[in-house]
């Protein structure tokens, strides 16, 4: 485990010592990577595929859960093999550009994508292809932040890229819905019979996740490494079979993985049924729900942001610890208020602490994490937000079907923060003295 000599202590933060402009280039990769969620797995692509493309809005939906669980699967299994295979080797940067290449080859894939049941399997296999690809990105992308910024800023770095990747996506949505879907006669002619307003936008959020990704290998230095591949291979698994046979001895680490496993399937959960409920419970529309999913991810991005300063100043656990508790008695007021405008005031509070709770995450792992092992703790990190992403939307489900009730349904997201503050609280503090 790292050790605590690097760290200044609660409430002593000393001036930045380091490389800004690579920091910065680093943070801009959160603002470009942040489009494909945003765009392509959230809001635009999302409800295309399910309303134009599948033979049913019910089935399309089913099939779209489908082929994110699958890339899910996919990344929880080989997130810690390939974190250690780069651990031996050859540095986080080629990887992530092998990774970005994917996710962007992937949404240019989809102006392919006609509005006939036709396309469905293609569809899937791009969306399912460029999801993992952003997710395996984003485990190396997470390894070098410590070595972007100095330990005491470890918090404010990862925070203020998280905000930077809420308003990077959030704008080049905006940009797809004036530019493209909302307009009568959609930019460049295109044609809204074939849905060419919607399709475009997979090759926009491929151009802008391309174009804004650049700064990251242009001026975010690592030091490299020679990289032989087969004695990478053989080295890397052989050096996570070690780290799972040694977890133990690296308690914390291990509860604390543990801990993020709950609260953020709680999160996940939160984010899959939110407009679910809103539609069902409150009777809103689409349009009602995109603005509130619009308002949900500019509080989140501002709690990223303004947290940041407390992630360095209290420590990460402390922000977690806050964040989660705060989300959790958020979470059990929604569930009883019955008025729509509270409804939207409740959950752009809920939104101030989604962004901290998932960038302290981020800057705790990269402070007790050893540094030799970075990629692969950062691979069992993303192991652990998709080793039980099952569970909640499964548990939802069945007490809603059961209890003939949303709002009981909705409740049991707040067994999993509790679960993950319960876990979370005994942990050692990094940033204690």
């Amino acid at each position: 485990m790292a050790s605590d000599s690097a760290e200044p202590g609660i409430g002593a933060v000393p001036p930045w010592r380091g490389r800004r402009g690579a920091a910065i280039a680093w943070c801009f990769y959160d603002w470009a990577n942040s489009s494909y969620p945003t765009v392509i797995v959230t809001f635009v692509f999302a409800a295309y595929f399910t309303r134009g493309v599948a033979e049913t809005p019910e089935l399309g939906t089913g099939q779209w859960g489908m082929a994110l669980s699958i890339s899910g699967l996919v990344l929880a299994l080989l997130a810690p093999i390939l974190g250690a295979i780069a651990d031996q080797g050859g540095g986080r940067k080629p990887w992530i550009g092998f990774f970005t290449l994917l996710s962007v080859g992937a949404a240019l894939g989809l102006w392919w994508i006609e509005p006939d049941p036709r396309f469905i399997l293609p569809a899937l296999l791009l969306v399912a292809l460029g999801n993992a690809a952003f997710e395996f990105g984003h485990v190396f992308y997470n390894a070098m932040l410590p070595d972007m910024a100095p330990h005491s800023h470890l918090g404010r770095l990862s925070g203020w890229a998280g905000a930077l990747g809420y308003l990077g996506g959030l704008i080049c949505l905006g940009l797809c819905l004036v530019l493209f879907v909302m307009p009568e006669v959609p930019l460049f002619g295109l044609d809204k019979a074939m849905a060419e307003e919607v399709r475009i936008t997979g090759p926009f959020v491929g151009l802008w996740f391309a174009v804004f990704a650049v700064p990251l290998f242009l001026f975010a230095r690592e030091k490299p490494r020679p990289f032989k591949p087969a004695g990478a291979v053989r080295a890397g698994l052989a050096s996570l079979w070690q780290t799972l046979r040694a977890l133990p001895q690296h308690g914390q680490i291990g509860r604390f993985l543990l801990a993020r496993m709950f609260y953020t399937d709680g999160l996940n959960t939160l984010f899959a049924f939110g407009g679910i409920y809103a539609a069902g419970t409150f009777g809103m529309s689409f349009e009602d729900i995109l603005i509130f999913g619009i308002l949900l991810n500019v509080t989140a991005g501002l709690g990223a942001f303004a947290f940041a300063w407390l992630d360095d100043l209290v420590g990460a656990k402390t922000t977690i610890l806050v964040s989660v508790a705060a989300l959790t008695l958020l979470g059990g007021a929604i569930l009883v208020i019955e008025s729509q405008l509270w409804f939207y005031l409740l959950g752009c509070a809920i939104g101030v602490f989604i962004g901290p709770a998932q960038t302290a995450s981020r800057s705790f792992m990269a402070r007790v994490a050893p540094a030799e092992l970075r990629a692969e703790f950062f691979g069992l990190y993303a192991l652990s937000g998709k080793a039980t992403a099952f569970l909640g939307p499964a548990l939802v489900g069945w007490v809603t079907v059961m209890a003939d009730s949303q709002r009981a349904g909705m409740a049991t997201i707040l067994v999993f923060f509790l679960l993950g503050l319960v876990l979370l609280w005994p942990i050692r503090d990094p940033q204690a003295r």
